[in-house]
């Protein structure tokens, strides 16, 4: 500390604070002990220096109480009360402006993060399955505080008899407490086995950290910047660990097991489905060519079948004919030579009829022996176009389709007929339309 003698001799003390690490610490005068009474002795003209990051707290008393002035840094002043005005009312007319003035001097860190690490030894946690088996865990991290209210942090904790390690002590069993409370509930919150309980430290961190931050305001005027746990330990050398965990495998393997069965049996299930979907439209497919077979048969025939009724009217027709050149129609008539005369006429008339007959016959078997087989059932896909389904279109419609490079290999496609939509390149029928598309374009030499 630096020293500045008065006009009236002794010397002037130098107050501020040179700890490298602190939270809170308590200034004395030069040469004097931690019990002397010349402790919160300060004269008029001593110089007060405060860091950016301090805070100076002056504690005096005053009409029978306790006055708390803050200083916040950066300060470099001589305290006068020109020049100090906080501190006018310390420096009494008794004094004459010279005499000593009784304060004590706290520096408070407000800039500064602490670093607290705890471990937590084991604990029994249990499964909510088996709670005839308990889980020793431990749990290990680091709490980062800084402090920034200061005022209530003072309101909180006596400044005269400060300790760090008492306030990391008591700040380390708050927090204990409230970690031990969150991964003893944990398993049975989330109905996970607690031999997996080793994989939530986020899940504990996040849980914890509201309420350690609240906890830390409220009880220690502290500020919570992180809560750190480096890891949650399960001791597994332990007989009750050893039989949980041997349950809990048997029980995910038979889970696993049921699992495998369903999703298998799902598997079966929607192939039959499948199957039987694509059987019943191929049977719908077999009845529709078969209806429009025997409709054609029935266009190709119907002629025949109307000559064929043709020809039984002539043949009635010519038995009667016959009759009628004999006298009275009977057995044993004569001629009837006017019966024979219409008989002839008829015959004629009978006779062009049969040929016209037999003509159209064989012009009507000339155009069914040239009529072509009827047209194939058109092949039609849908496919899945920009996200959207798209078609029908035909084999021709999608060729173009391939050429507009619209319709690619990886294009999904569906036609009846099919379970799932596929890609084209999986589809036999659609490969060759690939196969007419040309490679690039060879680079310009």
């Amino acid at each position: 500390m630096g020293l500045f003698k008065s006009s009236e001799g002794g010397f002037m003390d130098v107050i501020r604070c040179d700890e490298p690490d602190y939270l809170v610490w308590k200034w004395r005068p030069v040469g004097s002990s931690e019990n002397s009474l010349k402790e919160n002795s300060i004269r008029y003209g001593s110089s007060l220096r405060v860091k950016q990051g301090e805070v100076a707290v002056f504690v005096y008393s005053k009409d029978g109480g306790e006055i708390q002035d803050f200083i916040v840094g950066p300060h470099d002043e001589t305290i006068k009360t020109a020049n100090f005005p906080i501190l006018s009312n310390i420096v009494g007319t008794a004094f004459g402006g010279q005499s000593p003035f009784q304060a004590e001097v706290y520096f408070i860190n407000v800039s500064g993060n602490n670093q607290l690490k705890f471990g937590i030894p084991y604990f029994d946690v249990f499964d909510p399955r088996f709670l005839d088996f308990s889980v020793p865990v431990s749990v290990r991290g680091t709490l980062t505080f800084n402090l920034t209210d200061y005022q209530s942090f003072i309101q909180l904790n006596r400044l005269i008899d400060f300790n760090k390690e008492d306030l990391f002590n008591q700040v380390k069993d708050a927090i204990t407490k409230r970690i031990k409370q969150v991964v003893t509930n944990l398993p049975a919150e989330t109905q996970r086995p607690v031999i997996q309980i080793e994989r939530n430290i986020i899940e504990v961190n996040e849980r914890i950290t509201p309420e350690i931050q609240q906890r830390l305001i409220t009880d220690f005027g502290l500020n919570l910047k992180a809560l750190d746990i480096s890891a949650i330990e399960i001791n597994k050398e332990t007989e009750d660990y050893q039989k949980l965990a041997a349950i809990t495998a048997d029980q995910v393997t038979k889970t696993i097991d049921a699992q495998n069965a369903v999703n298998i049996k799902n598997l079966v299930d929607t192939q039959e489905i499948n199957a039987q979907n694509l059987e019943e439209t191929l049977r719908v497919q077999r009845e529709e060519a078969q209806r429009a077979q025997k409709l054609q048969t029935e266009t190709n025939f119907i002629n025949t079948h109307a000559l064929n009724q043709q020809a039984d009217v002539l043949k009635t027709a010519a038995d009667s004919l016959g009759t009628m050149g004999q006298v009275g129609g009977g057995e044993g008539s004569g001629m009837n030579p006017a019966g024979m005369m219409t008989g002839m006429a008829l015959g004629g008339a009978m006779g062009n009829q049969m040929a016209g007959m037999m003509n159209q016959m064989g012009q009507n078997i000339n155009q069914n022996q040239q009529a072509p087989p009827p047209l194939p059932t058109s092949i039609s896909y849908f496919i899945v176009l920009n996200g959207q389904q798209a078609g029908p279109f035909s084999m021709a419609e999608l060729s173009q389709l391939v050429s507009n490079s619209q319709l690619t290999k990886e294009t999904h496609v569906w036609k009846a007929g099919m379970g799932n939509w596929e890609k084209a390149e999986l589809v036999q029928e659609l490969i060759s339309l690939f196969a007419q598309v040309p490679p690039p374009i060879p680079p310009t030499i």
